[in-house]
């Protein structure tokens, strides 16, 4: 049996009367979690092997997930802030004809025209014994564009859960700040996974996780003052936010943070050490979904700058022809309609391995940037440095072929007056001294600005903020002739 399941089966990890998790509409007991995650399980019992999970960051969401494993359901997550053509494409591409939904999804679920099980709904029987059958597609658009679901079972995401608590070294004293949406596999597995198998609490910023989803600015501030947790896990957009919310204020981070994981792009050793100076104990990682989420990561007392960690015991990271390649127990089973895998997969990134270890991870393969001279840039290392400023909500270097480096650069609210109203001057001085550890010839030398609600309109961004590389190489031209700088 998955060690997640069992410990929950018995209750065993959690101190008499221990609050396990709360989000705005109340807490659970340890007790009170088991409770419901048997209910609803033994409700789920008779639906579909797959099924579809929608809703908000919350108590619901994560005692959902863990029931329809227990019920040894396929779980497919589905956010709230899906648009409603992308929720039915991945229920068309999934099979999905019925889902679970929170409170706040109950009413837009009802109007997909397929089964509705509230997250609320609990049978009387006593709690099913775990079958293992369980899993999760997640949905990921990697860097093609296109969705796929990535397979995993029960078995990879107990190992993770198992070796991801080891490594940064959780207890039943810690205290997990959840703002990243649950549809998220790394919020999965570090929000509902990891606090469950240690007996420690989680705490739902439901708000701030649904602002994120949706590309608004989220108060981090007020939610890491009001909660003083010990862990979370952030983006480096996030991040960058936080320390802007920080600095204006003339604020340090709570006390009571000792691991602060940051992952899903590059984080720039400036932007970090910033982070440290502000009280955020900020520890760089890397992963992918399909390799279960994480796949290395720098410990508490065990950091390096620069790098992203150590790999999980386990795996085994080697480097073939510059590109980073995971083997171990954590490769997925295979994309959903495609081939399995075998256990070895060819990230498309490329890295170096330190002499003891330590990973670093410079970039993808396929949006490498050669300029006319010949020189071999990493876009996403200069997005990284671009991005440590919190007037930066999102940035994309172009340049293949040219002979200097170009950004498409997303404000956040806090820049999106300075970067559209500045001289061009001020701009590109500013841009050489946000990349001064860059070689001069990765330095951006021309720019263009595209406002959020624009970014949308014309589909450069992705559901988790991103920029779309190839739809900004196609943009970038006719946002250049269309919008005129500021002369100096």
């Amino acid at each position: 049996m998955a060690e997640i399941l069992n410990v929950l089966r018995n209750g065993s990890r959690y101190r008499p009367g221990a609050v396990a998790m709360a989000d705005d509409y109340g807490v659970l007991t340890g007790s009170e979690l088991v409770t419901r995650v048997a209910g609803l399980a033994a409700a789920l019992r008779t639906l579909p092997q797959r099924i579809g999970l929608l809703g908000s960051n919350g108590t619901e969401w994560a005692v959902a997930q863990l029931a329809a494993w227990t019920a040894g359901k396929t779980v497919v997550p589905l956010p709230s802030f899906f648009s409603r053509l992308q929720l039915e494409h991945v229920m068309r591409d999934a099979g999905i004809d019925h889902v679970v939904a929170t409170r706040e999804a109950v009413n837009l679920a009802a109007t997909l025209g397929i089964g509705v099980t509230p997250a609320s709904a609990q049978s009387d029987d006593s709690f099913p014994e775990p079958i293992e059958a369980a899993g999760v597609i997640v949905y990921t658009s990697g860097t093609t564009g296109r969705p796929k679901g990535v397979c995993l079972g029960l078995q990879q995401i107990d190992w993770q859960v198992r070796a991801l608590a080891e490594a940064i070294k959780a207890t039943p004293n810690d205290s997990y700040l959840s703002v990243l949406p649950l549809a998220l596999l790394l919020e999965i597995i570090t929000a509902i996974c990891v606090p469950v198998l240690v007996g420690a609490k989680t705490q739902f910023a439901s708000g701030v996780a649904e602002a994120v989803g949706s590309g608004r600015v989220p108060d981090l501030l007020a939610a890491f003052e009001r909660w003083r947790p010990s862990t979370a896990v952030l983006v480096p957009q996030l991040l960058s936010c936080w320390i802007g919310e920080l600095e204006a204020t003339g604020k340090r981070a709570p006390g009571s943070l000792r691991f602060v994981a940051v992952g899903g792009a590059g984080v720039s050793e400036s932007l970090a050490a910033t982070a440290w100076d502000l009280g955020i104990p900020v520890h760089e990682g890397y992963g992918l979904t399909e390799c279960c989420s994480v796949v290395a990561l720098n410990r508490p007392g065990q950091r390096r700058g620069g790098t992203v960690g150590l790999p999980l015991p386990g795996l085994d990271i080697a480097i073939e022809r510059d590109e980073v390649i995971v083997r171990g127990p954590t490769i997925m089973d295979g994309y959903l309609h495609g081939s399995p895998a075998v256990g070895r997969w060819q990230t498309g990134d490329m890295g170096t391995l330190e002499p003891d270890g330590f990973l670093k991870v410079k970039g993808r393969k396929d949006s490498l940037i050669i300029t006319a001279s010949g020189r071999n840039i990493s876009p996403e290392w200069v997005e990284a440095m671009v991005m440590s400023d919190p007037r930066v909500a999102a940035c994309v270097a172009l340049g293949h072929g040219l002979d200097h480096v170009r950004v498409l650069i997303v404000p956040s609210a806090l820049g999106e007056r300075w970067l559209m109203e500045s001289p061009r001057a001020h701009v590109l001085l500013w841009l050489e001294q946000t990349c001064i550890d860059a070689p001069a010839y990765a330095v951006p030398k021309d720019f263009v600005v595209c406002p959020a609600l624009q970014a949308k309109r014309l589909g450069l961004l992705r559901a988790n903020g991103r920029i779309v590389r190839d739809a900004a190489l196609t943009t970038y031209p006719a946002l250049k002739l269309a919008r005129r700088p500021a002369a100096a």
